[in-house]
């Protein structure tokens, strides 16, 4: 049934490993009691760095590591199984982080044999890793460095000479350390936090992967069903059979407007009065040419558009959503080609558009109050609504240009400490990373679960769309905990199958279900009830909590910007809506306490942690 011998259906059994300082490749058994208790993904990778990593290791240092994990589901035909995650020390947050792309790699990956790649160490001069099937190789990547990520991906296939290999790279952003810089996965990013950034400070340009084995399922049968029954959910559901499928994930762009959530100029407002020029029925409408699939996906949300001449002519795949909010809405642009530009940029020099707009988005307000200047701009004037100003402003990020493109690439947090005269006021941040595109004033349990996330601006660590479909009152904070716990389940366990959040009208989307245990269950031969599935997505979140508890992170990093919790929103359908600070710490309290957490640190309590099969980091945070 199982491969290689490991006991469990969808696991290649092996993990391989890259020491960049020694140039030592090896390959190592996965650990099976580890598959069996943290999944894959996301809970395997946090398991690996767990014990691997020290704590407090700096993350731009050559003792942090940086793991590509695939989930068991992956290169089966369970649909949306087409994600996998590179997962590191954050650069930007200075905690576990895990950054998931779409596309073919984790399948390849697994093609090629193994379950995961873990990386470590520094090369001494530029490298990338060549994977084909057992044969690995670290090949020298001097005459690479300096280039950006699409010329690097094209040299790359060229010279494994092969069509087909799928290859992750980094562009000049995270070889000169750009702190949110991204890793393209072929031409899906594994975008936030900067893994780009971990990946060029070990001196490592690219891993080109090419597998010509397959995935060993205990039932071919069986999953072939399930997953036939599973398409057919996916094709019939209205959100992602058809609004997704049709216009991608742009296609929010009107109703979060209309309901007055849509952040605009910094989050200065939450109502953008050019929305219609940017929304996904004008980008259908005008530049979509084709729509495209990650591998084994029946949605088809990726859009392939062309802006064919003029200043801001680009092709991308794109933009999505937070593209089209972040240079959008939140620089109070218009203009739909200049942000196809802008994500082109983004994705050209290899940083993340999400962190990158909202950077550019905090420097415009402070440029709008005088605390920037047309001196620090180099005479640029970084007004609201200048797409021309946003796409220099972004260039001068990704070349990491000396001033303020300097220090815009550290982020708005350490952005705005150094600029201090009241710009951290309306810095949009928590624990570093720039808040996404999903309200937090206006969906308060949303908001909440942006503060106790371990990524901290991440709408992937809690969900928006149960407050903002009405499945849960957004009116009030009353039950926020438990629910945004249940979210953080179905997430986190989805995150280490690893399957795609854009199926989370099937796959959730307020909590773990059974269509979700039954797609481990046939790919793996086990047997899990939803509560048992549950204990394990609780296992995982408590084991990323506990890495953060380690390094020294209480309570009292899990906050909201004080723009969120002081000021209204000022007009709309959402008008007045806030999440204060004392509605913010009572929703926390119910939060901790649900968990099983200690209420004054936040931390995870030592009963908690032994009840989860987790001893040993109750005695690294609670040593005697």
């Amino acid at each position: 049934m199982a491969n290689n011998g490991f006991k469990y259906g969808g696991y290649k059994g092996k993990i391989l490993r890259v020491n960049l300082s020694s140039s030592k490749v090896s390959v190592e058994p996965l650990n099976e009691e580890w598959a069996r208790d943290f999944i894959g993904g996301v809970g395997l990778a946090a398991r690996y760095l767990y014990e691997e990593l020290k704590p407090n290791t700096d993350p731009l240092s050559p003792d942090n590591k940086l793991v590509l994990m695939t989930g068991p589901v992956q290169g089966t035909i369970v649909p949306t199984a087409s994600r996998s995650v590179f997962c590191t020390k954050s650069p930007l947050t200075n905690n576990f982080f895990n950054s998931i792309h779409g596309g073919h790699i984790g399948a390849e990956l697994k093609y090629a044999g193994y379950d995961g790649l873990i990386v470590e160490g520094k090369a001494e001069k530029p490298v990338y890793i060549t994977i084909n099937d057992d044969k690995v190789e670290i090949k020298d990547a001097s005459h690479l460095w300096g280039k950006t990520t699409f010329d690097t991906h094209a040299e790359v296939r060229k010279e494994v000479g092969d069509d087909e290999a799928h290859v992750a790279t980094i562009g000049p952003a995270g070889e000169k350390g750009v702190r949110y810089a991204l890793i393209l996965c072929d031409m899906r990013a594994s975008g936030r936090g900067g893994t780009g950034a971990v990946m060029g400070s070990k001196n490592l340009k690219a891993i080109s992967v090419r597998g010509t084995g397959q995935v060993t399922v205990p039932d071919i049968e069986k999953v072939s069903a399930y997953s036939l029954k599973m398409n057919e959910i996916f094709v019939a559901n209205p959100t992602t059979g058809k609004q997704l499928a049709h216009y991608g994930s742009p296609g929010s762009i009107l109703p979060f407007n209309k309901l007055g959530i849509l952040g605009t100029r910094n989050w200065q407002t939450e109502v953008f009065e050019g929305a219609e020029g940017i929304c996904g029925e004008t980008m259908r409408d005008r530049i979509v040419k084709k729509d495209k699939a990650c591998i084994a996906c029946p949605i088809h949300c990726t859009k392939f558009s062309i802006v064919k001449d003029g200043p801001y002519k680009a092709t991308i795949e794109g933009p999505d959503y937070e593209a089209v909010w972040g240079m959008g809405s939140m620089c109070g642009i218009d203009n739909l080609d200049a942000i196809v530009k802008g994500d082109e940029i983004c994705d050209e020099y290899g940083f993340d558009l999400m962190s990158g707009s909202c950077t550019v988005a905090w420097a415009m307000e402070a440029f709008e109050k005088g605390a920037i200047t047309k001196e620090d701009t180099g005479d640029i004037d970084l007004s609201f609504g200048n797409a021309d100003a946003m796409l220099e402003m972004l260039e001068k990020i990704g070349k990491r240009e000396e001033g303020l493109g300097w220090l815009l690439g550290e982020g708005s947090a350490r952005a705005s400490k150094k600029i201090a005269k009241g710009s951290e006021d309306y810095c949009i941040t928590n624990k570093g990373l720039e808040i996404a595109g999903h309200t937090a004033r206006g969906l308060p349990g949303h908001g909440m679960g942006y503060a106790v996330g371990h990524r901290g601006g991440s709408h992937h660590d809690s969900r928006p769309t149960g407050e903002r479909m009405g499945l849960v009152p957004r009116e009030t904070t009353e039950g926020k905990g438990p629910y945004v716990a249940g979210v953080n389940h179905w997430l986190i366990f989805c995150d280490s199958m690893v399957l795609c959040h854009f199926g989370e009208a099937v796959w959730g989307p307020i909590a773990l279900n059974e269509n979700t245990v039954e797609a481990l269950n046939v790919v793996t031969g086990r047997n899990l009830t939803l509560d048992d599935a549950n204990q394990h997505a609780e296992r995982i979140w408590n084991l990323i909590r506990g890495f953060a508890a380690r390094d020294g992170f209480t309570r009292d990093n899990d906050t909201l910007p004080k723009r969120f919790t002081t000021e209204p929103i000022p007009e709309g359908a959402s008008k007045g809506m806030i999440v204060t600070t004392e509605m913010l710490e009572a929703m926390k309290d119910e939060y901790f306490e649900h968990r099983g957490w200690d209420k004054e640190t936040g931390n995870p309590s030592k009963e908690k942690l032994s009840e989860l099969g987790l001893d040993f980091i109750a005695k690294d945070i609670y040593p005697g």
